[in-house]
């Protein structure tokens, strides 16, 4: 049946099969138009997402870098408060006489921070209870050991270099500054 306005011809060529195929061949390059379209869209999109995350991440990392300083620099102000801390409790317990007479030329001061971690034995118990001020020698989170600078009370406050007769005070032997240019072993 044919409709009004259109013509049919009958040719060899239009089975339904060739039809089909025709049909197929139309969809096909009308698809590879779109891919050969959309492969150049799609580097563009990979190129601007690559600058994206570029920028995002040239910011990111001064900040991760500030962040981790920060926290360094607030677990070695832990770390030094607790190890002057237990020096503190040390010499108190020593000036009121619980671990017997002092030894000569430490002034109650501790002869090492392995003495803090281990501790002493007080004088007055008869069952030798040991006294310990320490858990652990806490790390140096700039140097990542746990060797700390020690002074003694007979040394110079700026010396590096530690007299042996006590620990009066410990540092970082960092030699890294803080924000403000103070030396962190100046803290």
């Amino acid at each position: 049946m044919m409709g009004i306005g259109m013509s049919f011809q009958k040719s060899a060529d239009s089975s339904p099969d060739h039809l089909l195929t025709l049909r197929a061949a139309t969809v096909r390059q009308r698809s590879s138009r779109k891919n050969r379209n959309r492969r150049g869209l799609t580097l563009i999109e990979l190129i601007v997402a690559f600058s994206i995350m570029l920028i995002l991440s040239s910011m990111a990392v001064p900040l991760a870098r500030a962040r981790i300083q920060a926290e360094r620099r607030k677990a070695l102000l832990y770390a030094l408060t607790d190890m002057r801390h237990a020096i503190d409790r040390y010499k108190d317990n020593c000036d009121l006489g619980y671990f017997g007479p002092p030894k000569q030329g430490s002034n109650c001061y501790p002869e090492s921070l392995t003495i803090l971690v281990e501790g002493v034995k007080l004088a007055q118990s008869a069952d030798g209870k040991v006294m310990k001020f320490l858990r652990r020698i806490p790390l140096d989170p700039l140097t990542n050991k746990t060797e700390w600078g020690l002074r003694s009370d007979q040394d110079d406050p700026t010396a590096t270099s530690w007299g042996g007769q006590n620990v009066f005070d410990v540092y970082t032997k960092s030699t890294d500054k803080d924000a403000d240019g103070k030396p962190y072993a100046d803290w």
